[in-house]
């Protein structure tokens, strides 16, 4: 907290190492769930970032390719601890969930099957739910300050829901906000973004699954399920690899772990090619937004000096949180749907708005609940 004398880098680093790896056991949900779990942590209970810092990093790591939550985490490594900070905050979000994935891809191997989960998220979810809500009011206090970006961040909600891509939308809410603030008294340069090429790969082997996934960290923009549709082209089409079944179980294997849903590179890995083969498209896929966040990291300090991009930046925050109510909105019709669910969403709100329960009791507790509702039989 403020006022408290700051710890040496090694206890940052500690620091760093226990949050994100808990978030990665706890963070159930996907981008958006993660990303208000981790403010619970760095904004309200450690007070390390601002929530205006936050909402920025949401917004720069929309524009990016690769999973949005895992580079969240680098960027707050790197602010709270520098280079070894982005590195230590990546590996302990990506790690935990990696491993909860391969052991179920050998269990999958070895019996033929994955484990339901069904329980475990009929009680989380609604957790999940409350903390998104709590997570996206705070947001929208700090970066929703004026009716235009209310209305852009309303518009982006809408217009994904009918399908328009999230780049357009990002970039449509960048200009406008910058538009209508800065008028014609700056100089406007249209701006491309230059992605490389895709090369084909040769050859079935660990370098070919490797290039597979390297491609699709560098170029993927958008949520993880845009991942297995980049995937299916490569590895049941292109390559015959896989099956639409195991694509789908891969799926769903992605659903009931916590973590980023790219850990789907894991157990298709380990599916294809054994251990090796997991860690060959796990680290090929969670590379590149390594160097991203390690590029883009110190110019992200300096968007807010400059009135054309901190107006830019406002832009793409507003849409960034439409784009994140949209995808929550969705989640929570799925998730919160009979008394029971819906007791637990309520009761999460209150705790969250009390203060002093931590994320992972209240994870913790929505698991247990949805455990004992499926043995007692009134669960999913």
């Amino acid at each position: 907290m403020r006022g408290v004398t700051e710890p040496s880098r090694s206890g940052r680093l500690r620091e760093l190492l226990a949050v994100f790896g808990t978030l990665g056991v706890i963070g159930f949900g996907g981008p958006a769930a993660h990303i208000a779990l981790m403010r619970r942590e760095v904004v309200e209970r450690r007070r390390w970032l601002t929530d205006q810092q936050m909402v920025d990093l949401v917004g720069i790591t929309n524009l990016i390719p690769g999973p949005n939550s895992t580079e969240m985490a680098m960027h707050v490594g790197r602010l709270r601890a520098g280079g070894i900070g982005l590195v230590v905050a990546g590996f302990a979000f990506i790690v935990p969930a990696a491993a909860i994935v391969l052991a179920l891809a050998w269990a999958y191997v070895t019996y033929g099957d994955t484990p339901a989960g069904e329980a475990l998220l009929y009680g989380i979810k609604p957790v999940v739910i409350a903390i998104v809500v709590a997570a996206l009011i705070a947001f929208a206090r700090t970066a929703l300050t004026t009716p235009l970006r209310w209305f852009v961040a309303g518009g982006v909600a809408l217009l994904w829901v009918i399908g328009v891509n999230e780049l357009v939308l990002l970039a449509g809410g960048a200009v406008l906000v910058a538009g209508a603030r800065l008028g014609t008294n700056h100089p406007w340069a249209a701006v491309g973004i230059a992605l490389p090429a895709a090369t084909a790969v040769a050859s079935v082997n660990l370098l070919t699954l490797g290039a597979v996934f390297l491609k699709a960290g560098a170029l993927l923009y958008g949520s993880g399920y845009v991942l297995l549709a980049f995937l299916r082209g490569d590895l049941v089409d292109r390559l015959g690899w896989l099956t639409d079944a195991q694509l789908l179980d891969a799926v769903a294997i992605g659903q009931v772990t916590p973590g980023p849903l790219f850990t789907t590179a894991t157990f298709i890995g380990y599916l294809l090619a054994g251990l090796p083969g997991a860690l060959v498209a796990t680290v090929a896929i969670f590379a590149p937004a390594f160097v991203f966040v390690a590029l883009i990291g110190p110019l992200a300090d300096r968007l807010r000096d400059r009135p054309l991009t901190a107006a830019l930046l406002d832009g793409v925050n507003a849409a960034a949180l439409g784009l994140m109510a949209a995808v929550s909105v969705q989640l929570g019709l799925s998730a919160v749907r009979d008394p029971l669910t819906i007791g637990l969403f309520l009761a999460s709100g209150a705790a969250l708005w009390w203060g002093r329960i931590p994320s992972v009791a209240l994870v913790a507790a929505g698991a247990a609940i949805g455990l004992l509702a499926a043995g007692l039989g009134i669960g999913p």
